[in-house]
Formats: structure tokens, C-alpha cells, sequence
């Protein structure tokens, strides 16, 4: 990829993130129509970016593109972000239960690096660069599952909730946690103990919606002080 390519997909990929925030905090609610002609101008880049940015938006489920009338904001709702999260819950134990049983030595070693770039994004201060590193660890017990439908699907579905699961980091405390949980997932694994890993790791994806719910409530009560 091009130095330009690369600067494009950066800045379609900020665009995304920027207008993930907005619709999880409520700037946008569901039926808003996201119009390109605006959102270019407030983010002062060309209709380009604006476009992927809503599609990649569009294939994770946040909003609705129409043909001829526009791109509109889905309701999605707390009740049915609850029952998202049970099914990555799930989708994520089955992973790290096949890991355990199948990660092969370098597999291992590239979970703990995973771990390590979470340690390292956490002493940044930025709950973002924490949340990038975040994926690669995830990533990794994906492919150590060596189920390659079963990783398809938790894919999906984490792109579907990546709004809300980078969201849940603003939390206070919540990476601190986060990698206090990842140093149990990856004990568990390195030992081999399934059911140990299996339980660590569906606690910690039930634990992110309900830090989710608690960041929207932080912001209604600092609506009400504003």
C-alpha cells in the first residue's frame, strides 16, 4: 500500500471511530440521517472517506443505507446490546476452549506478545491505543482455536460491537482490569486448563457490556451537570 493509501485508510478508519462514539453516546440517535455533504464538512475531508467510513458502519450494523434517500442510524438498543454480548460471551469461550487444547507453541508465543503490546498500549494513558492491541489479542485465540468458521463468526461479531467494546474502556479502572483479566486468560491457556480459560474469558466479554451501560450512564449524569 501506497504512503497515500495508507494515510487514506488512517483517515477512514478516524472517521469510523469518530462516528462510532457519536452514535453509542447518543450525538446521533437511531432514524438520524448521516449526511455526507455535512459530515465532510464538519470533518473537513472529501465525500470519499465519509462513504467508506458509513459503509464499514453500515456492514457492522450501526446504520442503514437506503438507496436514494441516504444512510440512516439503526435502533439497536441496550436490550438487544446485552444479548450481542452473550452471544460474543460464548462465541469467545468456545475459542479459547479449542485453543487450549490446540495452540501449537508459536500460537502461544504469539498470544503472550499480543499481551505484552496490551501492556505496553495500557502505559500510554490512551484507552484507544489500548483497544487496538486489544484486538490483536483477541486475534490470537481466534486462530489458535483452529476453527475457522467459529473465528469468522466471532469476527463478525466483534466488529459488530467494536463501538461499544472500545467505548467500555473509558470506564475508570476498566484496562487496569482488562489486563488483569488478560493475564488470567493467558496463565489459563499456558496451562492448559480449558475450563479455567473458558470461564475468564466469558466473564471478561459480560463484564465490557456492562461497563458499556455504565460509561452511557457517566455521560447522562454529565449531561444533567452540563
Amino acid at each position: 500500500m501506497t504512503t497515500v493509501g495508507k494515510s487514506h485508510s488512517r483517515t477512514a478508519q478516524a472517521l469510523r471511530e469518530a462516528l462510532e462514539d457519536d452514535i453509542a453516546t447518543g450525538r446521533y440517535p437511531p432514524g438520524s440521517r448521516l449526511d455526507e455533504v455535512t459530515l465532510a464538512n464538519r470533518f473537513a475531508v472529501s465525500r470519499t472517506p465519509i462513504r467508506e467510513a458509513l459503509i464499514e458502519l453500515s456492514m457492522a450494523g450501526l446504520v442503514e443505507i437506503r438507496p436514494h434517500r441516504g444512510t440512516f442510524v439503526r435502533d439497536i438498543g441496550i436490550p438487544r446490546l446485552v444479548e450481542m454480548f452473550q452471544v460474543m460471551a460464548e462465541l469467545e469461550a468456545m475459542c479459547v476452549r479449542l485453543a487450549c487444547r490446540r495452540m501449537t507453541a508459536e500460537e502461544q508465543h504469539a498470544l503472550q506478545e499480543a499481551h505484552a503490546a496490551c501492556v505496553s498500549a495500557a502505559e500510554t494513558g490512551s484507552p484507544d491505543n489500548y483497544f487496538h492491541a486489544n484486538e490483536r489479542f483477541h486475534e490470537a485465540i481466534y486462530v489458535g482455536s483452529h476453527n475457522s468458521f467459529l473465528a469468522e463468526q466471532a469476527r463478525a461479531l466483534q466488529n459488530r460491537l467494536k463501538a461499544y467494546r472500545r467505548l467500555q474502556l473509558r470506564v475508570r479502572n476498566r484496562v487496569r482490569n482488562s489486563l488483569s483479566e488478560h493475564q488470567a486468560i493467558v496463565d489459563a491457556v499456558l496451562a492448559g486448563d480449558a475450563e479455567r480459560a473458558e470461564n475468564v474469558l466469558r466473564s471478561h466479554i459480560l463484564i465490557q457490556g456492562e461497563r458499556f451501560n455504565d460509561f452511557v450512564a457517566s455521560l447522562g449524569d454529565a449531561r444533567k451537570i452540563g
